[in-house]
């Protein structure tokens, strides 16, 4: 008996796509894939193209050199993790899951430290406004504090993000059942004693 498609998936070509995505691969990474990580992944490409676009004011402030280039390396991680992503779920297979474990923890740690670094700037532009006696100068300070509390509040985003996704690719890579293989040498031929 011959399956049917809906017109939908005749259309969209959807039913060979799941065909090959479900049949195709083992149970753990059918898990991944699953849990929709392209979704996460167009999340973590607009977290990251965000980052970038609002390190253009920081950079044109430029008084802290810490935190000039955070939102560059930051989203351009955001965006890396976010490809990755977005092809693991077109292609799934245990290395590119294990790459974008990879670059999970990654982006992890760098959001560790670029927390520390904006955490420190954002304390030192608002001592340096209670110091200021122009009122262009201030504003400007009060900007770019503004612009590093949003980029603080994405990251602590991305960061919950990443921890979800890394949780699943590591579930994926684990086997769902362990195997023992038994490899049997029989005794040589020749050398049987006769009674």
């Amino acid at each position: 008996m011959e399956e049917t498609e809906t017109p939908r998936q005749r259309s969209t070509g959807e039913a060979g796509r799941e065909e090959g995505r479900l049949l195709g691969t083992s149970k753990p990474l059918h898990r991944f894939v699953q849990k929709e990580p392209r979704i996460f992944g167009v999340v973590l490409v607009i977290f990251g193209s965000t980052e970038l676009l609002m390190g253009f004011p920081l950079y044109a402030n430029g008084d802290d050199s810490l935190t000039v280039y955070v939102p560059f390396w930051l989203g351009g991680l955001f965006l890396s993790s976010g490809i990755l992503s977005i092809y693991t779920d077109l292609h799934p297979s245990k290395k590119m899951v294990t790459v974008c474990l990879a670059m999970y923890v990654v982006s992890m740690l760098s959001i560790f430290i670029s927390l520390g670094l904006r955490i420190h700037v954002i304390e030192s532009f608002l001592f340096h406004s209670y110091i200021m006696s122009n009122p262009w100068s201030y504003n400007r300070y009060i900007q770019a504090s503004s612009i590093d509390c949003i980029l603080v509040a994405t990251s602590l985003c991305v960061f919950g993000l990443l921890i979800f996704l890394s949780t699943i690719a590591r579930l994926a890579l684990k086997s769902s059942r362990t195997q023992l293989i038994v490899h049997h040498v029989p005794p040589p031929q020749g050398d049987t004693a006769s009674d």
